[in-house]
């Protein structure tokens, strides 16, 4: 519905203007209101218009505002209809309130943040991201809900430990014996390098603060104390894409088992060494199944996102198309081809998925607690610490392990208030009910009454935070206006759906009616029926129109080959697989059609090849592919290919019988983004003054036009001289009229009940 997605754009705006709001505006001092308008006994002042008309003179056509005079009536228009919906009761309706309730949720978060904290960590996090850090680090475990003494114990241990490598102990010895890191043992302690989000935020903080070779104080996370050893600083390496072939190790793979892999892995790097062409090597070899779908193509990725070997071996390549030699990870072997070098954005570019990422990853710690402070300086609180201590006791381990069951004997401290915030109590039974719906169970170590304690915090914030959203309409005036206008835009959308758009689509008798008063009006003007094609050279158009001189069309896109077993034609469950992703596409393209061809080598027996394919074929049958939209063919023995084991295959091509496949095909191979499509086809009617028709010959027949960057065939089949519209052909152009006759017909009939009436001096003052 068009108003939907115009309140949602309006929210959108809201939550980026309504950054610059840090603090409750100062109250002005009350005025005597005048009447610009009166609308029935309700009653709009100068201040409310100008305020609307502020925000929103512009038309459509944004680069042209309204006059003051024009939007008065708009403005008038929207109160009329507004009215006519609170008339009706829909803003008391349940429906209206949830819709609202949703909108304000979202606004409301924006006001609960530090707009400057989140804008600094946002900054931070930039100019970190500039910058990769290697280091090492050593755990003393300790629970976040530990006892404070075994906490003061596990911090003691830490600053002992420290000042024993400050003497000059190995780090890496002390980390591999002592460090409680499940993969200290492996590595040592050392982590490589990492940049911004990719650690926890505490841990993130000492790494960039810590010179290089020195050794960090003690660094509290949710899992213990680290100690930091920072080795090394280096300019970030960006980001960075790849295609890769693996050959697949399982962790326990036998010493031959690695050998063979190597080999196989060796065997691939040496055909394309000789210049085989990337596509068909990944296809042959590669056991990845999921990215050999797409020749071996990986998301970007950037430091610490894979493992290390596979990384180096990733960002040592240089050239596009450049591929490494087989390299070995915990997966396999691998062969790495660069596709694109990708260096860090601007800031204003990445600055709003970085605010995000700010908000929600354990940075958000840090906004969380600053909204904490700010709310509790604000807001009066009393705090019961007798009620707390009675509650206390009724901390035991089933709160450590998630089953607590809180009490509710009456006349024990559970009636009793726990705080209040601006004298509004809160009851320890409520946060008792709070601690039982959400407890879960915690890390070895936790004590009870720590855990408790936690979640009293995150009660009181969260109550708080509640507090201050009820409050908002009162405490910022830009809020409260920004939810009237919501309110009213959803009233809106309700009565023009009810009274208008609905109406102007059901009643076929009005509109045949207005139809048959204008039929001057619905006018084609001299069109032509013709098929465009726009390419960006020759070659490529030549390439296209052959496509396109049969039919099915012959698509630029093959899938994945089947490879059987000597004598095999049954499915094993990686073949299956492979059927999957061929069945997964057909089913997208509900207009492709698939050649099935099957192979044999000539030491099969003949029927191995027609088995392979009629078992293919009842694959797809089976799975409601159409039998019309395959092809068949049985090639044998005959056009065998230069890899033995290809020649035991079922390929696959696809035809499409939409010419608009054939170009999605062309601009898959070409274009270097989604939104680039270098290829367009279009048939149907157009104008003369057409962009694609530009230069063309207005007449029937065929002719290419190239120029540079463009080459275009254009077919035009017949011309038609300007013509009315039949009722179909114009039926959506007189709905638009349509909605606007009976548009103006309720509002007629609204001025009438809500009687209209202008305070015109007032009104001249502001058209002036």
């Amino acid at each position: 519905m068009p108003m939907s997605r115009l309140l949602w754009a309006l929210v959108a705006t809201t939550l980026v203007l309504s950054c610059k709001t840090s603090s409750p505006p100062q109250q002005a001092t009350p005025v005597e209101t005048v009447t610009l308008l009166q609308l029935g006994d309700r009653h709009f002042s100068p201040d409310e218009f100008f305020q609307s008309y502020t925000k929103n003179r512009f038309s459509a056509d944004s680069a042209k505002a309204l006059s003051a005079r024009e939007y008065f009536d708009l403005y008038t228009n929207l109160k009329l209809k507004v009215l006519a919906a609170q008339q009706e009761g829909r803003d008391t309706a349940s429906d209206f309130k949830e819709e609202i309730a949703s909108y304000r949720e979202t606004l409301a978060k924006n006001y609960l943040v530090d707009k400057n904290l989140v804008e600094e960590l946002t900054s931070e996090a930039y100019e970190r991201l500039k910058e990769e850090v290697h280091v090492s680090h050593m755990l003393i475990a300790v629970s976040e809900f530990a006892a404070p003494a075994d906490t003061l114990s596990a911090y003691r241990a830490a600053v002992a430990m420290r000042a024993r490598l400050l003497e000059g102990v190995d780090f890496a010895e002390m980390a591999e014996k002592f460090s409680k890191d499940p993969t200290a043992p492996q590595n040592r302690g050392d982590l490589g390098y990492f940049t911004a989000f990719q650690m926890l935020y505490p841990f993130e903080n000492a790494a960039y603060q810590t010179p290089v070779g020195q050794i960090s104080e003690p660094v509290r996370t949710r899992s213990g104390y680290h100690l930091i050893k920072v080795h090394d600083r280096r300019p970030s390496r960006g980001k960075i894409q790849v295609a890769h072939l693996m050959v697949r190790l399982t962790p326990n793979a036998t010493p031959d088992e690695i050998a063979t892999a190597q080999k196989r892995a060796e065997e691939a790097h040496q055909r394309l060494t000789k210049g085989e062409a990337w596509e068909k090597i990944v296809g042959i070899y590669s056991d990845d199944f999921q990215s050999r779908k797409s020749n071996g193509v990986l998301p970007l990725f950037g430091t610490g996102e894979m493992v290390p070997p596979f990384e180096e071996a990733a960002f040592s390549l240089a050239t596009v198309g450049e591929f490494s030699r087989p390299v070995r990870s915990p997966y396999g072997w691998h062969i790495i081809r660069l596709l694109q070098k990708r260096s860090m954005e601007p800031y204003a570019t990445m600055a709003p998925a970085l605010r995000q990422k700010v908000v929600t990853d354990s940075r958000g710690k840090v906004v969380e607690d600053a909204t904490y402070r700010r709310l509790r300086a604000q807001y009066a609180i009393l705090e019961n610490p007798d009620t707390w201590a009675q509650l206390a006791k009724l901390a035991d381990s089933s709160l450590v392990k998630g089953t607590w069951v809180a009490p509710t004997t009456p006349g024990t401290s559970v009636g009793q208030v726990l705080f209040s915030i601006e004298k509004q109590n809160y009851a320890a039974q409520s946060f008792l009910e709070y601690v039982q719906n959400r407890q879960k169970p915690r890390p070895a170590g936790s004590a009870p009454e720590v855990v408790l304690r936690s979640f009293y915090q995150d009660y009181l914030r969260a109550r708080l935070q509640d507090y201050e959203k009820n409050n908002l309409e009162t405490k910022y005036p830009d809020f409260r206006t920004l939810m009237n206008e919501i309110r009213e835009g959803v009233l809106l959308s309700q009565v023009m759906e009810k009274y208008v758009w609905q109406r102007s689509l059901a009643d076929s008798v009005g509109q045949q009616r207005l139809y048959d008063q204008n039929r001057e009006k619905y006018r084609y003007p001299e069109r032509a029926l013709a098929t465009i094609v726009s390419t960006p050279d020759t070659a490529t158009l030549r390439q296209v129109r052959q496509s396109l001189a049969q039919s099915p069309y012959p698509l630029r896109r093959k899938g994945e080959e089947l490879l059987f077993a000597k004598g095999q034609s049954t499915f094993t469950p990686e073949l299956r697989e492979k059927l999957f992703g061929l069945l997964a596409t057909l089913v997208r393209n509900q207009e492709y059609v698939v050649e099935v061809s099957a192979y044999r080598t000539p030491d099969e027996a003949d029927s191995v090849s027609a088995n392979r394919l009629r078992n293919t074929v009842k694959y797809l049958t089976d799975n409601q592919i159409p039998i019309v939209r395959i092809i068949e063919k049985d090639h044998g023995s005959f056009r065998p290919v230069p890899e033995p084991d290809r020649n035991r295959r079922v390929g696959f091509q696809f035809y499409s019988r939409s010419k608009q496949d054939v170009a999605k095909a062309f601009n898959a191979e070409l274009s270097q983004s989604s939104a680039d499509e270098p290829v367009s086809l279009e048939e149907g009617y157009f104008s003369q003054g057409y962009d694609l028709l530009r230069g063309a010959r207005w007449e029937v027949g065929e002719q290419t036009l190239a120029n540079a960057g463009n080459a275009r065939w254009i077919e035009i089949r017949r011309i038609e001289p300007a013509r009315v519209k039949t009722f179909a052909e114009a039926r959506g152009s007189v709905i638009n009229d349509y909605q606007k006759v009976l548009e103006q017909q309720w509002l007629n009939s609204l001025r009438a009940q809500f009687p209209v009436k202008v305070n015109e001096p007032e009104l001249e003052k502001l058209v002036r």
